[in-house]
């Protein structure tokens, strides 16, 4: 579904990614895990196009990415969910859910919607309240279900556990594997490795704006070197 090859992506003089490859088959769940400043939130944003690459290019279902506009490419049937939620805090649950799906008909628009209240039943609660005033998790709970209401083929996680609660985290992990199950392909970002290897099909390892090390979730769960580096052992 997604071929990303040799992308180099800079920031003024900063070289940020420095040949970057990554595949996502459909159906799967893949993981990006490192350290922060290795590169991981830069190759999300050139995906969907926040940045343009210097040199390499992106294959989403066959079709070359790299010269289109975000909006464009989120037409193709991309969703993301960005690092910090970065939801409308002004704005309603419900309205930042409408913001999610301004390409779709109405009638895909309620069938999303539905979708959506299944997975996160507090937001069906809260679609009437602002944004800003519900908890961490449930921030975190909008601004994946506005991703997931574009319709996505392909659904793009950037760490969606940063700075919640453990138990919160393990709910918006078992959401992630049921957001699979039910048919959404993921290319997750996160820095929690052992969460993010758990639920993975394959996994990238990036450091320094490189891949360094690659391999089935469970298989890198197991490497000394993954354990040692990120996860503490």
């Amino acid at each position: 579904m997604l071929d990303v090859h040799e992308l180099h992506v800079y920031y003024g003089g900063i070289h940020a990614l420095k040949g970057v490859h990554l595949k996502v088959n459909e159906g799967q769940v893949v993981t990006l895990i490192g350290a922060n400043g290795a590169g991981k939130s830069s190759t999300l944003r050139a995906i969907v196009g926040l940045v343009k690459p210097q040199k390499g290019h992106i294959r989403f279902k066959g079709e070359d990415l790299t010269r289109l506009s975000t909006h464009q490419i989120i037409r193709k049937g991309m969703g993301i969910s960005p690092e910090g939620r970065r939801v409308f805090a002004n704005l309603t649950v419900l309205e930042n859910l409408e913001l999610g799906a301004y390409h779709q008909t109405a009638k895909d628009f309620a069938q999303q919607q539905e979708w959506v209240y299944s997975l996160f039943p507090r937001l069906r609660e809260r679609e009437g309240q602002l944004t800003g005033t519900l908890s961490g998790g449930e921030q975190q709970m909008v601004a994946l279900g506005r991703a997931l209401m574009s319709k996505p083929r392909l659904l793009l996680l950037d760490e969606p556990s940063l700075g919640l609660a453990p138990l919160v985290v393990e709910e918006v992990f078992r959401i992630i594997q049921t957001i699979n199950e039910q048919g959404a392909t993921i290319l997750l970002v996160e820095q929690n490795a052992m969460a993010a290897l758990s639920i993975a099909h394959y996994a990238y390892v990036l450091e320094t704006g490189r891949v360094i090390l690659e391999g089935e979730g469970m298989e890198l769960l197991q490497d000394d070197r993954v354990r040692h580096a990120y996860l503490g052992e």
